[in-house]
Formats: structure tokens, sequence, C-alpha cells
């Protein structure tokens, strides 16, 4: 135990490591404050469906030689948002079947994309496609070279982030719960849904070079479903699952760094086990009542 904290001690001599660590608690301090609202809104597809979107968008800007790809996936993502809200309350095209079409074009024209850009005119590929698809959809150790610039983009849109969270929260917990009685007084839901939609596109570009786009939904949610095993307040729920998503983050990139392993797939496979370790506690809780 004691070489295993003087070897973090060593790591977190680096910069770097100090970097990556502060973006990594600032991005799961940011999704978990949402996942509560994805879930029981039923939300939950959007989030999963722009982040395929996003990788389709980061594809674009990686073809037309693009160097700040924000300038491509930001509004591309958003304007999908809005999409995916007006096609889920169409009578033709349901919610499912919206981001079938949208998430799954965009990966299929983005994957298209970078493979006609990195082949030459004698049809060989000149790079590794698949890597850098790969590193994408399931993040990579980029996380490890942010720079200064990066870390403090990440703090400013995360204060963004959590900022209207707090400023609307009474109208997001009301848009929550019962949207039919928020309408009935007064409260503008259809508008408070794209505001809630355009904040996970927010979190869900500042979070593709963490986790990869495929993961995202995933650091959204379960700490969202792992806090409701147990609590049943909207309160409550919010602040054990900022709790569960901060614990997952911090053990994921230290866990990562230890063994090697792909960071976000490791805070993943961490927010996993807490999500059976809360089903256990709900499961003894319950009991326990009877």
């Amino acid at each position: 135990m004691s070489e295993m904290l003087t070897t973090l001690h060593d790591y977190f001599q680096h910069p770097f490591i100090r970097y990556a660590l502060i973006v990594g608690l600032l991005i799961a301090l940011c999704s978990s404050l949402l996942g509560v609202t994805l879930v029981m809104k039923r939300f939950s597809f959007i989030g999963d469906g722009l982040s395929h979107v996003a990788f389709g968008a980061m594809a674009v800007a990686t073809v037309t030689g693009i160097t700040n790809n924000m300038l491509i996936i930001m509004p591309v993502t958003i304007i999908s948002a809005v999409l995916l809200l007006r096609t889920g309350n169409n009578t033709k095209i349901k919610g499912d079947a919206a981001v079938a079409m949208i998430s799954v074009g965009a990966l299929a024209l983005g994957y298209m994309l970078m493979n006609i850009a990195a082949r030459s005119g004698n049809g060989r590929t000149t790079s590794n496609v698949s890597a850098d698809v790969c590193s994408t959809l399931f993040g990579s150790t980029s996380i490890l070279t942010l720079s200064l610039t990066d870390v403090w983009i990440c703090v400013a849109m995360s204060v963004i982030v959590v900022t209207v969270f707090l400023v609307f929260y009474n109208k997001i917990f009301a848009v929550t719960f019962d949207e039919s009685f928020a309408k009935a007084t007064g409260v503008r839901a259809d508008m408070y849904n794209l505001l809630i939609a355009i904040v996970i596109v927010v979190i869900i570009v500042i979070a593709m070079k963490f986790v990869g786009s495929l993961l995202i939904s995933a650091l959204i949610i379960f700490p969202a479903l792992s806090a409701m095993r147990v609590f049943k307040s909207f309160r409550s729920v919010i602040i054990c699952s900022v709790v569960i998503s901060l614990f997952c983050a911090a053990s994921g990139i230290i866990i990562s760094i230890l063994a090697g392993t792909p960071v976000g797939s490791t805070i993943v496979s961490a927010d996993i086990c807490v999500f059976f370790l809360f089903c256990l506690i709900s499961l003894v809780l319950r009991r326990g009542k009877k």
C-alpha cells in the first residue's frame, strides 16, 4: 500500500496528471447533475443519440482540416438536439425512431468520411483509421495530454453548466416530475426541455476527449440510476449522484494510470460496480422494512 501511495505521489508531480484529474472531476460533476433529469423524463436516448452525432461532427471537422473542431461539433450537435426534440413529438416519427435515424446515420457517415479522407489515390489506407475511430468512440490517453488552455476551457464550460442548473433548478424540477402540470402553471416546458438538451450537448462535447462518444451516456446515466436505488427525493438523488460520479471518476483515473487501462472504460466500469453495490443496498433495505 505504501509503495502504491508513493507511486501515486510521484505521478501527481506531473502537471498533465493533475490536469486530467481536474477535467475528469469537472465532467463527472456536470454529467451527474442532468443525469437524474434525463432518467426521470426518459430522455436517456438523447444523451446516447447526441454522442453519436458528436462523433459524426468530429469526423467532418477532421476531414475538412478544421483545427478547432468545436466550431463544427457544438452547432451541429445543438441542431441535432433540437431535431430530436421536435421529431420525438411527431406522431409519424416516434422518439426512438428519430434517435435511430440521426444517431446511427451520424455514426455511419462519420466513419465513411474518415475512411475516404484516409485513402490515397491508389485506394490504400494512409493512416490508422481504425485506431482513430476506436479512440474517438471509446476514449484514449488524450486526456493525459491536456494543456492548461484545455483545462481552462473545461472549467469555463463547467461553470456555465452548473450555473444554469442552479439558476433554473426549480423549473427543471417542475418539468422533470410533471410536465403537463408545469405547462398548466405557465412554465414554458418546451423551452426548458431544449435548455436541458443544450446543456447535455455541452457536457458531451467537453467529455468526448475524456471517455469517448459511445461511453458518455453511461457517465451521465449510471450515477443517477445508482442513487435512485436508495434515495427517493429529487435533491437527495442529485447529491448522491454527484458523489458517486466524482468518486468513480477519481478512482477510474487513478486505476487507469496505475494499471494502464483506458480512462473512459475504467470509469464506466467503476460506475457499473457502484450500481450493483447500490442495487444490493436497496435490496437489503427493502428486506429490512418487511
